[in-house]
């Protein structure tokens, strides 16, 4: 868990981080340390961390044409399992690993702070909901919005599967490890979450505070919106941390890409993702 302290002092250190060293431009100097290496990455797991994957994978490809670099999502567990297999390098986690996973050998590196929030679609009337009331939906309490100040409409309900970091964090942060009810959907993603709730105007959801763009809303939650700096002031509760997971200490292009992530380079595609970036340990 994020101590309020914790979560003060990085706010402050990031107010003194030079403007210039999280700049995004092309230039050549963070990718220069893969100049002399070659080869396949894969990468698999959290899909809150595709966003900023994948920006430093195109910049990194594009200044080296003899690396090739693959990106799969498929959740924390997902990811955790290919790294802990061999069958991925990097296996992405929306949470910090579990005593299971981090005995089979796994080494992780934490890169970025995310809220996790809930999400409505635009047309909803209701622009504010307490954390109790978002437990009483997800626990099958309440399931009409007009109970909550909006139309005479049946909640739909959505939420992640099992292997989701992002669920992880939903449930024992904002439900404090209360119940889902079975009846609802389940959506393999950020980005499929974000997709079902712009459609559906009954709907509620939940997902990373990065993946928030204009055809969803988030509501006040107690009465404090969760933007990234109520994540990193410590005034929104529901935060955690992504990270980065190898089998053993990497080595090679591994290692280049993980440092590239904690480069002023890759400090940029995080804050671009929506992410705040976290300093290498």
């Amino acid at each position: 868990m994020l101590s309020p302290t914790f979560l003060r002092n990085l706010l402050c250190s990031m107010l003194f981080i030079p403007a210039a060293l999280l700049s995004i431009s092309a230039s050549a100097t963070d990718t220069d340390r893969f100049a002399h290496l070659h080869g396949q990455l894969n990468i698999a797991g959290g899909t809150a961390h595709i966003p900023v994957m994948k920006q430093a994978a195109r910049a990194i490809m594009t200044a080296n044409p003899d690396i090739r670099i693959t990106i799969a999502g498929g959740g924390s567990g997902v990811g955790a399992q290919q790294a802990a297999k061999g069958l991925a390098e990097i296996g992405n986690t929306g949470r910090a690993l579990k005593p299971a996973e981090a005995a089979q050998g796994l080494v992780s590196f934490p890169f970025a702070i995310d809220g996790v929030a809930v999400i409505l679609n635009p047309t909803n009337p209701v622009k504010a909901l307490s954390s109790q009331q978002v437990a009483d939906i997800y626990a099958g309490k309440i399931t009409n919005w007009q109970t909550l100040g909006g139309a005479d409409k049946t909640i739909n309900l959505f939420t992640r599967d099992e292997a989701s970091g992002t669920r992880a964090v939903f449930v024992k942060k904002l439900l404090h490890n209360g119940s889902v009810v079975t009846k609802a959907n389940v959506v393999p993603s950020n980005g499929a979450m974000k997709t079902a709730v712009a459609r559906d105007p009954a709907a509620i959801g939940y997902s990373s505070v990065g993946y928030i763009d204009n055809t969803v809303v988030a509501p006040t939650l107690d009465g404090i919106h969760p933007s990234n700096e109520a994540c990193a002031n410590g005034h929104y509760p529901v935060v955690r941390k992504l990270y980065m997971n190898t089998k053993g200490e990497p080595q090679g292009l591994t290692r280049a890409f993980i440092d590239f992530i904690y480069s002023p380079q890759g400090a940029g595609y995080i804050r671009s993702s929506g992410y705040i970036p976290l300093a290498q340990q």
